[in-house]
């Protein structure tokens, strides 16, 4: 049995700058933190012949074609030997659902790939795989969704993903003393809206407007992008306070992208943690639901302040090692 895991992540700003779409015109810069919640996927040989998936739903087929799951079918193509008659069986497990904005789907398929390339004794470098991944959900399946998440996936830990007008990525660690990295963990707080979502539609917008040189679109993620890297100075200066107020400017902008990106329950939730000790704070992901995240110098308040709001806090710390194999 091999047995695969690869981090969800949280975007720390610059997001949306990784679209095709707006970085091949401009380049896209951002930073995201891979956290310690993982998807994992494990791959075993079955006694019989055939293709045995088992995720939130369960499949048995004879042919890859056969596949309904989009993702698990463009990967056993990826790596299925032609003629070869398929017997293998993939299990998936998360620890946190889809739809929730932590990237998941990505998540998925870069330890869905590790897992497959191990079995098929297939190397793969960690660029390799975070390209693999995104050739596989944005070029081959078309979702209208960024690069942030699989590189995020792939590498780890706390870093810097400059997407580049020819499709190259330059990554750069975000370099933080280890106690000050202690203490940003312990003040970043993650609530659970109650709502998931797809963030297709979302993404979908933004997509179609930036290949359609919408101008407000475009200044809207330069300067999102300009956020970013004032953010990512601030977090290398140790000047967290600064960070949260950068924050806050993200998400306020961040919301001007789509009236779908909040709605009046969020914007309450928001404006009551902003009065219980939040700095800045912003949806992870697209928006319209998921994961609240906040920077608090306080963080016992305002886990007090949500509890009464009836939210559910997901604690977290950083991952380090990116996707990866546990077992072989």
């Amino acid at each position: 049995m091999i047995i695969a895991c690869s981090p969800l992540r949280i975007s720390i700003g610059g997001g949306g700058t990784d679209l095709p779409s707006y970085y091949r015109r401009n380049g896209g810069d951002l930073i995201a933190a891979a956290i310690d919640k993982y998807i994992y996927v494990t791959v075993t040989e079955p006694f019989f012949p055939g293709i045995y998936l088992k995720y939130s739903a369960l499949e048995k087929v004879e042919r890859v074609d056969e596949v309904r799951h989009n993702i698990l079918r463009e990967a056993l193509r990826e790596f299925l030997p032609q003629g070869e008659t398929p017997a293998i069986e993939i299990t998936t497990l998360a620890d946190v659902p889809a739809g929730t904005g932590l990237g998941s789907s990505s998540s998925f398929t870069c330890a869905l790939l590790q897992a497959l390339s191990a079995h098929w004794h297939r190397f793969l470098d960690r660029p390799q795989l975070a390209e693999l991944a995104c050739a596989i959900e944005i070029d081959r399946l078309g979702a209208p969704i960024g690069k942030q998440d699989q590189y995020a996936a792939t590498f780890g830990g706390l870093r810097r993903y400059v997407f580049n007008p020819d499709d190259s990525v330059t990554i750069r660690e975000i370099k933080i003393a280890r106690e000050k990295i202690a203490l940003l963990e312990d003040s970043l707080l993650l609530f659970f809206t109650g709502k998931t979502r797809a963030a297709g539609d979302i993404l979908a917008e933004q997509k179609s407007r930036t290949e359609a040189a919408d101008a407000a679109m475009l200044a809207n993620l330069d300067e999102v992008k300009t956020i970013g890297q004032e953010i990512g100075a601030a977090l290398e200066a140790g000047d967290f306070a600064a960070y949260g107020e950068l924050m806050h400017r993200h998400w306020v902008r961040k919301q001007e992208r789509s009236k779908s990106m909040a709605n009046p329950r969020i914007a309450e939730i928001y404006a009551h943690a902003r009065a219980n000790g939040a700095a800045g704070g912003k949806l992870v992901g697209a928006g319209g639901g998921g994961f609240l995240l906040f920077y608090a110098p306080e963080p016992n308040r305002l886990r007090r302040a949500m509890e009464g709001q009836g939210l559910r806090e997901l604690r977290f710390g950083f991952d380090q090692s990116g996707t990866r194999i546990l077992e072989t």
